[in-house]
This record gives C-alpha cells, structure tokens and sequence, in this order.
C-alpha cells in the first residue's frame, strides 16, 4: 500500500496531452508523463485494502500494490524489479492498455480508481532512461531448438521467456519488422516504434534470432492481411527443423460489411489504412497509399481501432470525419454496484475523438453508393435493440455523403490457412483449439506445436496477448524439459 490515508487526502491525478493543434501537426506521442512527485502522489493513494482486486483485474497480475508503495516512496528501481517481474513489456502496457486493474481497483468502488496505468507508465520509461533495462542471458543452453510464428506482443513475450530458459529460439515475421499489430496497426502518436525496436535489440542480446519477411505457411488468395514477405518456409519444414513451434500470429481477419456497393473504391478495411501509414512514418515509400487528405471520412466501428482511424485521418487533413457505432450510445457512468470490479460498460472518448470527430451510435450501413466505380456516399438507418436482437427503425433513413470509408468492426480469427497448413484443429470461432489448463496448456492436437495470444483467444488486448506468451513459454518449456522454472 502507499500512505496510510493517502486515498483520503489525494485526488486522482491523469497524465496530461500536448495541444490539439499541437499534435494533430506530427504522429508523435503527445501524453505528458506524470512527474516523479505526481506519481508518488497517485502512489500514496493505494489502500491497505486486504483483498487487492487491481492484481486479478491484470491479466498479467502485476503486483499492483508493490509497485504503487515502491514508487510512493520513490524507490523506482526495486519498484521497476517489482514490474518487470510480471511483465515483459511495461512501457507498452502503460501507454495502449485500456487498465482494467484501474476498473478493479477497490477505491474505484465509490471514488476515482488509483492512476496505475500512469504509475507503470512512469516506472517504464524511467527503467529506460536509467539503463536498468538489461538482457538476461540463459546461463546454460538447453539445445533445445523453439519457432515462434508470429512477432506480435505474444510472440515477442513467448519468445522470450524460451530465450532466458536456455532455447534457441526463433521469431518469424511475415512482415519487415517485428511487432505485429504493435508495429503495423496501433498509431506512432499511441505508441512510437522505438519502444518496440529497442526490446528487440534486447531480445537479440538474448538469444533469440530474428527474420523477418518469412511468411510461413500461405494466405488464400485474394487476402487483405498485411503481407510484406520476402519468403515463404511450409509449415512441414518449420516442425521438421525446430523441437516445438509457437503460433502467436494475430486474429487478422477484419470483419467485412457485405452490403451493396462494397466494391466501390473508397472503401477499405482499417487494416489497409492503419499500416500504411506506419510504414511511411518508418521512412519507406508506400506505392498508392490510402489518403484522407481533403476527404469526407466515415469510419464503421466504435472500438479502439476506429478511434485509430479518426486520429490518423485527422493528421491526414480529412475534411471531416464521422465514426458510426451499432450498438447504442452507453452511459456517461457505469453502475459500480453491478460492475464493479469487472470490466465497466460506460462511455468513453477517446483523445482521438477529442481532435475532432462526429459519433453516430445505433446507426446500421445499409448500401455504398457511387458514381463511376467510387464511392460517394452511404445509406444508413437507425436501429433499435431489445432482448439482444436488433430492429430497424422506421422513417430514420439517410444519406452521408463520403468519399473514403474505412471498415474498423473487429476481427473475426486466425486466417485458417495457417492453421490448416499445421494440420491445428480450429474451435467454433475459428482460433487455434488450445485449452490454457497448465498440465499441457497452450498445445494443440499436433505434437509440439502451441498456441497463444489471438491465435488461440481471438481478438483482444495486448496486455492478454503478453500472458498468453509468457504461459505459453512456460508449456513449451515444462513440453521441452519435463519441467520449468519460468514464471506462470
């Protein structure tokens, strides 16, 4: 715990943003981190609450508490051994996790929940500046040899860990540059790519060897998915080489929006848009890059990657931009007596949407329309929902005039031809079937072959696809060995 009365005495403190005009000029991060003296108030605020819920909250059961009374009493580097003890990769955590330890925190019961997020935020970035961020090389090497496929925040957790328990391990990317969607999805002003290049260098330290632009297994034939191979290795040859395989490939198959006038052009899956701009912000030349510049823009899909793409067409220079939601507009507050210490169905804007931004929720896409092959518009109606089933509603539709669309609804699975190319049996969603249960956890049907991350769960949070690696570590390794010491 921090003080004794800290949660009395000290208000919630948020981190501060640079200025809309500001920072809608780069692709920078603009959140201003909380100053040591802050931090150790947010600290203090921790409560000796018995039960310290913020730690289950956490996929990766950080030892919230610790950590909060370490940097409370400004002692960041056992408070960064405290973090790093959990969590491979804190300074992504703190700046894209949405803080579900933050929802689950007991003082978030009837006042404003400790600013954890922000604490581990800080305690990153100072671990960085102070060099406390070290390689931890395996003393002895197993001559055990591990492909992990896929460089996404599960891959590079699983990766790893496997390093550090003596495996020779290697990380494949389809693309040309590790990171996943980490990399190729999240906006450099959420998250700038020397966070991720820098692990990267300390993962080399460690063992593990890196390529880059090998797509192993096949896409079918006319993908979407972002694919920037320069090579192709068959999953037959990748078991025959290595004494286990890893899948922890992301869940890339965007949900579509099968309507009239799909195929004009102008309208785009969010994961064409989002990596483009990534790649032309790490100084290569994208050939016909989707622009928002100038342009009316609506954007399908209320979660965290159409906020993306309204910060994104923003700094483009869109003329507009509308966002549409399905599902109706949820309440200002949660109730805390129903939710609490789950995960709140409330409100939430973004800082994208506070740099301008339209939000149209129950609104259902009916047809794009054009002239000449691109897009003009699209109709739309309201819609009602009730006992979960939804109704159009009568006399409520429109017109919006749009000349780029960008579809950010989700992802549904895995491409299953990578799953298929392994012989992995798939559950009703179409991820890898791989139960977590710790005897065998992380396997599939195929001997030596696991999975993790959204291979195996679907879509969710990086701070999941982080667990899932560091477990699945564990499974290969106890798979491997016949036992481990690598942590839970």
């Amino acid at each position: 715990m921090g003080k004794i009365t800290g949660f009395m005495e000290f208000e919630r403190i948020e981190e501060g943003y640079r200025p809309v005009p500001e920072r809608l000029k780069h692709y920078k991060e603009f959140v201003v981190r909380l100053s040591d003296e802050q931090a150790g108030v947010q600290g203090a605020r921790c409560m000796d609450c018995g039960t310290p819920f913020c730690n289950s909250g956490c996929p990766v059961n950080n030892v919230i508490p610790d950590f909060n009374d370490l940097v409370y009493r400004q002692d960041w580097k056992d408070a960064f051994t405290v973090l790093d003890s959990t969590n491979n990769y804190p300074e992504f955590t703190g700046r894209i996790c949405p803080a579900p330890c933050e929802a689950a925190c007991t003082l978030n019961v009837n006042d404003d929940p400790v600013g954890i997020k922000s604490i581990e935020h800080a305690i990153a970035d100072k671990a960085w500046e102070q060099g406390w961020v070290q390689p931890r090389i395996a003393t002895i090497k197993t001559g055990k040899k591990v492909a992990v496929v896929g460089s996404g925040p599960a891959g590079m957790a699983a990766a790893q860990q496997l390093a550090r328990a003596g495996h020779d391990v290697t990380l494949f990317e389809k693309n040309d540059r590790i990171g996943g969607l980490l990399r190729y999805g999240i906006p450099d002003f959420k998250l700038e790519k020397f966070q991720i290049d820098r692990r990267v260098e300390q993962m080399k330290a460690e063992g593990v060897t890196v390529r880059t632009g090998v797509m192993v297994g096949r896409l079918p034939k006319g993908s979407k998915v972002t694919n920037w191979a320069r090579e192709t290795i068959s999953p037959e040859e990748l078991r025959e080489q290595f004494d286990a395989v890893v899948l922890t490939g992301g869940a890339e198959q965007s949900r579509d929006l099968p309507v009239p006038g799909r195929d004009l052009d102008g309208v785009h899956f969010a994961m064409e848009f989002l990596p483009q701009q990534n790649k032309v912000n790490a100084g290569d030349k994208v050939k016909g890059q989707i622009r928002a510049d100038g342009k009316r823009v609506i954007v399908i899909g209320g979660g965290d990657t159409g906020s993306d793409c309204v910060g994104t067409s923003n700094r483009h220079g869109a003329k507009s931009v509308i966002q549409f939601e399905l599902m109706p507009q949820p309440p200002e507050q949660e109730n805390k007596e129903l939710t609490w210490p789950y995960w709140p169905y409330k409100m939430r804007t973004s800082s994208s949407h506070e740099e301008g931004c339209e939000r149209e929720f129950a609104i259902a896409t009916k047809e794009f329309i054009g002239e000449k092959g691109k897009l003009t518009g699209l109709k739309t109606v309201h819609v009602d929902w009730k006992d979960g089933k939804m109704s159009e509603v009568p006399g409520t539709e429109k017109v919006y005039e749009a000349d780029l669309v960008l579809l950010a609804m989700g992802f549904v699975s895995p491409v299953a031809t990578i799953l298929e190319g392994f012989g992995v049996e798939r559950d009703n969603r179409g991820n890898a079937r791989a139960t977590t249960d710790f005897d065998g956890g992380y396997a599939t049907n195929v001997p030596g072959v696991f999975a993790a991350g959204d291979m195996r769960r679907g879509q969710s949070l990086v701070v999941w696809a982080i667990r899932e690696g560091r477990q699945a570590a564990r499974a290969v390794d106890e798979y491997l060995m016949g036992f481990s010491d690598l942590p839970r």
